[in-house]
């Protein structure tokens, strides 16, 4: 049997997703390391390690023990929370993985704007008012050790501040800013500052009129299904890119379609409990929707939009299409067959 995939932490269905877990396992035996792994992710595990990757020294030392019976392939996680986790792993066993201390930087807000100012590459802050507001954009990159590979781009539709948690995202093969070279070299100075090699990242930028500005870098898998609606998009597997990656491989991440996919999420209009929440069976017959998943029950306490956080989702939906804009029509369509009642509470935020 070949040698497994460690996995850190399971995360929720609705944003690491089964999709990209099942892909994972269809490239390398997973190890979930998880003090309690939820159940839809049982099937895709070949063994499970009863730990909680929060904790990275006790977590590393167990990994360690269990390696030493059972050698592992490479370590993989889908959470920033993971990263220095999974470095320190990688680091004692001598598999490809992150730095720890390019794990550090990207688990660290504040020291990954500080680097990559240095290096000069744009980020969008305070000092820079023109930067804070504009369309909020993610590449999604394959860096094979020199070469960085933007397979696709993600547009974002962000909710009411002060939360601003996403309400869409939409992925096209024929995004017109794929072609945008300021974009393209923002993204790889930011991944060579950092140091990524040999990774899935996911980087996040706000287009302004300054040009693009860097918001953040992940070396992870995105959640959000982003990986499904890359792979319904353009074909290519980012999961499985990840998991060829983690044990030294050269994943092939050339586009098979030329469509475009999108998510979007039903965030509770008002805090309290939810008393009713009902998908009309008719949404199955919805053409180009791809699914429609309810995520909470009747009977939770939920928080409306502004103050939401992921946890809030009542539902979400994927629709497919050949552009934008008829993905978009579907969720329109798609947002019709769910029914939501919550009873109002007073709830108090601080300022």
């Amino acid at each position: 049997m070949a040698q497994p995939v460690v996995l850190l932490g399971a995360g929720r269905r609705d944003i690491c997703g089964e999709f990209s877990l099942a892909r994972i396992a269809a490239v390398r035996p997973v190890l979930l390391v998880d003090p309690d792994p939820p159940g839809w992710a049982r099937p895709y595990a070949s063994g499970h390690l009863a730990a909680d990757p929060a904790g990275e020294a006790p977590t590393a030392e167990a990994v360690l023990r269990y390696a030493a019976g059972d050698p592992i392939g490479g370590v993989l996680t889908w959470s920033g929370g993971h990263l220095l986790t999974a470095a320190r792993i990688a680091g004692r066993l001598g598999l490809p993985g992150l730095a720890y201390e390019t794990a550090a930087v990207c688990a660290d807000p504040t020291a990954l704007r500080a680097l990559l100012a240095r290096h000069g590459v744009p980020t969008a802050g305070p000092e820079d008012p023109g930067a804070a507001e504009g369309p909020l954009v993610s590449a999604e990159a394959v860096v094979l050790d020199d070469e960085v590979r933007i397979v696709a781009l993600t547009r974002t539709t962000p909710g009411p501040a002060p939360a601003r948690r996403p309400l869409r995202h939409c992925v096209h093969a024929h995004d017109g800013l794929l072609h945008n070279r300021f974009l393209r070299q923002c993204v790889e100075r930011a991944v060579r500052a950092v140091g990524l090699t040999h990774t899935v990242a996911h980087l996040t930028l706000r287009l302004t009129a300054r040009g693009p500005r860097v918001l953040g870098v992940a070396p992870h898998l995105p959640g959000d299904l982003i990986p499904l609606l890359v792979e319904r998009a353009t074909g290519v597997d980012l999961a499985g890119a990840a998991a060829t990656l983690a044990i030294g491989g050269l994943p092939d991440v050339t586009p098979t379609r030329q469509r475009a996919a999108a998510v979007q999420f039903a965030y509770p209009a008002m805090t309290g409990r939810l008393t009713d929440l009902w998908l009309d069976p008719a949404a199955a017959h919805e053409p180009a929707a791809e699914r429609m998943v309810l995520t909470r029950r009747a009977g939770d306490t939920v928080t409306a939009a502004p103050h939401a956080d992921l946890t809030d989702r009542l539902a979400h939906w994927v629709a497919t299409g050949e552009d934008a804009a008829e993905c978009e029509d579907t969720l329109r369509r798609l947002a019709r067959h769910l029914t939501a009642t919550v009873t109002p509470t007073t709830q108090t935020y601080a300022a």
